[in-house]
Formats: C-alpha cells, structure tokens, sequence
C-alpha cells in the first residue's frame, strides 16, 4: 500500500512536470527545431531533391503531439523516481522524506540526463546523418546505462565509506570517483561529429539549449511538487505548532 501511494504521488507529480516542460519546450524549443527543418529544406532545394513531407503537420506535432510526449515521459519518470524513493528512503541517513526525494532526483538527473547528453547532446533536424540514428541511439543509451550504474556503485560506495572517513568526505570521494569514471568511458566511446560546417551555430545552440532546459525543467519541477508530496512534518513541530497557535 505504502509503494502504491507513493507510485500514485510521483506519477502525479510527474504528470504536472510533463505540463510545465511542454509549455518551456513549445516557446523555446520549437523555434531552433523550426530552424534545423528550414536548413533542411534549404538544402533539399539546393540539391534539386523534394522537400521532405511530414505525415503529421507541423501544427499537431508543436502542439498535441508535444504534448502528449511531455506528459508521458514525465509520468514515466515519476512513475520510476517514485520506486527509487521508496528504497532509498530511510538508507540516506539523516536526511528526510522531502530531502530525499530531491537527491534522488538530483542524482537521477545527473547519471541519466546530464552525463549522457553532455556525450552526446542533442542534435536539430539536418545536423547529423539520417543513416546514423540506429548507432547514435545505442550510444546514448549505452551511456545512460553505464552512467546509472556507475551512480548507483557511488551511492553505495559513500555509504560503506561514511564510518571510516565521514559522510561529507566520502560523498566527496564517491562523487569525484563517478567523474572521473564516466569521463574515462565517454572518452573510450565512439565520438558523433556530423554536423555540416555550414549548418547555423545559433540553431545549433538553441536547440541543445532548449532541449537541456527542458529536461532541468521536467526533474526540477517533479522534485519540487513530489518532495512537497511526500514530505512528512514532525509530531513535535506539529505539537509545538498548535501550541503557539493556543
């Protein structure tokens, strides 16, 4: 019961990050994806090839389509946040329910999100080889994967290493040993440079930007609303609370 009412409280607080990261992705995202398709374009007129056709209009995927992909990847990870919650809760000593539930989510973010992309970032439409997705997907994932795993061994290392040497030091240790780790691997792994030398560096940005951002917006907005969620105030100030109040 206790896991199903968290499940519910992280799919519910993923639901309103979904929201809020669609609306940042609509008025910042869509512009640099609008400018990666008209050097698309352009290229396809210079090039006497037609213009590619979308099987769904512009409208419907900036909008519904949006939509709709913000909200279930944001239920998703609510969903998943909420499950690492409830086994984390009560091993991060002495941090409490809403504490936890932020460095869960600070930690998803940076092994999942963060380190992977900083890899291989985000690209806009004609900036990369159409033929190269399938191996730059595996990339990618393969470094989520790798980064999560190498997050968890950190955790788990600074909490065997907090009785010999504090815990502020061997979060220290364990954090640098995950650094310096996951840049080893990144290096090691296969590099993706395709982007045109002619391509727009202000697209370019924008768009890695913006993409970046939302994601910072979906995990920043789910802690916020799930840490309220599932933060539990004390007896003694609830006591302490009414007797000021009497």
């Amino acid at each position: 019961m206790i896991v199903r009412a968290l499940l519910v409280r992280g799919m519910i607080a993923g639901l309103a990050a979904g929201v809020v990261a669609y609306l940042f992705a609509r008025f910042f995202g869509e512009p640099p994806l609008d400018g990666g398709i008209a050097f698309e374009d352009a290229m396809a007129a210079a090039s006497d090839e037609h213009a590619h056709e979308d099987l769904v209009s512009r409208a419907v995927q900036a909008n519904v389509g949006l939509g709709v992909a913000y909200v279930v990847y944001g239920i998703a990870i609510g969903g998943i946040l909420a499950l690492v919650f409830a086994v984390a809760r009560g091993r991060l000593a002495p941090l409490g329910s809403r504490s936890t539930a932020v460095v869960v989510t600070l930690l998803g973010f940076v092994s999942a999100v963060l380190v992977p992309l900083v890899n291989y970032p985000a690209n806009p439409p004609a900036s990369t080889a159409d033929d190269t997705i399938g191996s730059r997907t595996g990339l990618f994932l393969l470094m989520v994967v790798v980064s999560i795993a190498l997050m968890v061994v950190a955790v788990v290392a600074s909490e065997r290493l907090t009785p010999r040497l504090g815990r502020w030091n061997a979060v220290v240790a364990a954090g640098v040993g995950y650094l310096v780790v996951t840049l080893v691997v990144g290096s090691l792994l296969p590099a993706v440079a395709e982007t045109p030398a002619d391509f727009p560096a202000t697209v370019l940005y924008d768009f890695r930007a913006a993409a970046l951002g939302a994601q910072v917006v979906v995990w920043g907005v789910f802690a916020l609303v799930f840490g309220a969620l599932v933060h539990e105030r004390s007896p003694a100030a609830g006591t302490a609370r009414r007797a000021a109040v009497g």
